[in-house]
């Protein structure tokens, strides 16, 4: 047979490449495993050399001839290099040493906003072979009593501008705890201490399941829990995100979330350390002034997490009152990274703020494993993680989706087997990862102080006898494209007319509704039916409000035609089960939140739409076709099982 002309091999080629990349999407799987493989090697030469603690980092970067001046750290108008910052860091060890009597293996606890003070001391902690349990500094009463002694602290380190919540209340209940406010005077007291290097003793012996630093869950089922976070964990999250990424050193990642929380800490704080690139941060969130700062720090990647996306995309646009020129887009931000944008904010907020790329992951701060998705793109627009075939195969063992049971709210076991079934492709289930059956601790090492709840994270024979998984609590869904969406926290889907709700895919559809500003969807229970019906909590545009004033003006109420189009918008977008069957309407900022903008749902859903437990939110309910006011005879029919819904 004769062989084909150059000019045909060629673009037959390509093109065949082409079809398979795309079907298969290796160039993505190269783009994981160009991260995974120098993370993994990186790490082994790291325990090699007994350098696992990432104090060993900031040394190096601080006395090395082309990074010891290069900036590392922005917050406010302040500035500090490499160099600098491990000066001020030596010299806060030695402080915490000498004067404080902390010692190797120590916990001490940072009550603190985000500043630079609170970097210095978290790292000097490191420095002496202590370690830092991060404490939200929203606290106070019986939960921050609770953190305190989940982590065994001795000292804790306090922010003057929070100091008011560590009450006398607090004190008296911790007599054994010392608290200390870190005023100016005591800033200077501990950066006039000798800078003297403490001794690699302090840091040595370190294995990868050491903690490195406790980080509390939001607590918004409960009590937070202190999870442990390992070297292994640390080391392997920042080290693989800044490649994965494509972080350079003249990068600049900035963050407005609380440090308290992992994913300021280890997706930006120490992605930024592991790197060698500047980070700048901002005290708290802050809608008016995000961009500012952004400007202000000359940022090229900005971090989210929950409703922060959704919060910028509310404000007014900026526009300079003198030109005319859109400063929404005048910044240098290439990428955006963070978890839980949802999708009917995802595009909307690429577009009016011109960012090139939506780097999204789904994670838990106690997890083994993590998802990750960076789009540029419509592909892959509202997915947590996508993966090609290649990365399935050498990793796909190590993660499952498998059937849920809603009534127990654990993992469905087949009656005969007694094993998990996996859910098929495209349909939810629940996230595990694999754990090494007989030395768990070396990839989960669970929650400071409590076996009982990290036991509830470990699931064993679940496809075969004696195997053990990891727990993560969340629903998601593996479509056939290999792309990964969040459809709910299991207890927050529920089950009406003898179907599943996800709670997640119904705010989707409601928040793309015009007049919806924010919403948040759950179950209530009603009485004489059995299951729960939808409500969907929203805060809606003023365009969606009868205009009022005065006193009236504090319970915003919706117009007819917004009530009527809410009403068609949801009916086209939703089957009839997953309708939400009530509207609480809140004013704006009435939604409540964690420290990191996530929605909590608890105090809603306890409240369900009983007119009497509302408060001033008007609620509505279905009716006909429309939404309708919901009052206290309403309430008092449908208690005496008058009313069908």
């Amino acid at each position: 047979m004769a062989p084909l002309p150059l000019q045909v091999t060629v673009p037959a080629v390509a093109a065949a490449a082409a079809y398979v990349n795309a079907r298969f999407l290796v160039y993505y799987d190269l783009e994981l495993l160009r991260a995974i493989v120098p993370t993994i090697l990186g790490g082994a030469w790291k325990r090699y050399r007994d350098r696992v603690n990432l104090f060993y980092q900031l040394e190096n970067l601080a006395t090395t001839k082309s990074s010891e001046n290069r900036v590392f750290l922005r917050f406010e108008d302040r500035a500090y290099t490499y160099a600098q910052a491990y000066d001020t860091v030596l010299r806060y060890a030695n402080w915490l040493k000498d004067r404080r009597g902390v010692k190797r293996g120590d916990l001490v606890g940072l009550d603190f906003q985000n500043t630079d003070t609170f970097i210095f001391l978290f790292l000097a902690t490191w420095a002496i072979g202590a370690s830092p349990a991060l404490l939200n500094y929203n606290l106070t009463g019986n939960p921050l009593i609770h953190c305190v002694n989940k982590s065994t602290a001795r000292l804790v380190l306090v922010d003057p501008v929070v100091a008011s919540n560590v009450t006398e209340e607090v004190r008296s209940a911790l007599g054994n705890v010392t608290f200390e406010v870190v005023t100016p005077e005591m800033e200077q007291e501990m950066l006039a201490m000798d800078n003297a290097r403490p001794a690699d003793e302090l840091r040595s012996g370190f294995k990868d399941e050491d903690m490195a630093m406790l980080i509390y869950t939001s607590g918004t089922t409960g009590l937070p829990k202190a999870a442990i976070i390992s070297w292994a964990k640390a080391n392997t999250v920042a080290n693989f995100t800044f490649r994965w990424l494509g972080t350079q050193v003249t990068d600049v990642y900035y963050t407005a979330m609380p440090l308290y929380h992992s994913t300021a800490m280890l997706l930006g704080f120490a992605h930024t350390l592991a790197s060698g690139a500047t980070f700048a941060m901002s005290r708290k969130f802050s809608t008016s002034g995000f961009w500012n700062d952004v400007r202000k720090h000359d940022a090229t990647i900005i971090q989210y997490v929950g409703e922060t996306c959704r919060y910028l995309l509310s404000a007014p646009p900026n526009v300079d009152p003198v030109t005319g020129e859109d400063l929404d887009r005048k910044h240098r931000v290439r990428a955006a990274f963070g978890n839980g944008l949802r999708p009917d904010v995802w595009n909307r907020f690429k577009e009016r703020f011109g960012i090139d790329t939506i780097a999204e992951f789904y994670g838990a701060t106690e997890g083994t494993f993590a998802t990750w998705n960076k789009s540029r793109n419509d592909f892959s627009m509202g997915a947590v993680g996508r993966s090609g075939s290649l990365y399935n195969i050498i990793l796909g063992r190590d993660v499952a989706i498998v059937e849920v049971d809603h009534e127990t709210e654990l993992p469905h076991r087949d009656p005969k087997t007694g094993f998990c079934t996996r859910a098929p492709r495209g349909q939810p289930g629940e996230l595990l990862f694999r754990l090494p059956p007989g030395d768990i601790n070396s990839r989960f090492q669970g929650y400071y102080g409590d076996k009982e709840s990290t036991s509830k994270k470990v699931m064993r024979d679940v496809f075969s006898k004696g195997d053990a998984w990891f727990r993560t609590g969340d629903v998601l869904r593996w479509d056939n494209e290999n792309r990964v969406y969040f459809s709910d926290r299991i207890g927050d889907t529920f089950r009406w007319k003898s179907e599943n709700v996800s709670t997640a895919e119904v705010a989707q559809v409601v928040g793309l509704h015009p007049a919806v500003l924010e919403c948040n969807v759950y179950g209530v229970q009603v009485p004489s039916h059995e299951g729960r019906a939808g409500c969907a909590a929203v805060v809606l545009k003023p365009s969606g409000l009868v205009q009022t004033s005065g006193e009236e003006a504090r319970a915003p109420r919706p117009t007819d035609d917004t009530l009527n189009s809410l009403a068609e918008h949801v009916k086209r977008g939703l089957p009839k089960y997953a309708l939400p069957l009530f509207i609480r309407v809140v004013p704006e900022g009435g939604l409540q939140t964690t420290g990191t903008n996530k929605q909590q749902k608890h105090n809603l859903r306890s409240e369900g739409v009983d007119p009497t437990k509302t408060g001033e939110d008007e609620v509505f309910w279905l009716r006909n076709g429309s939404y309708v006011t919901f009052g206290v005879a309403d309430w008092k029919e449908l208690n005496g099982g008058n009313v069908k819904l």
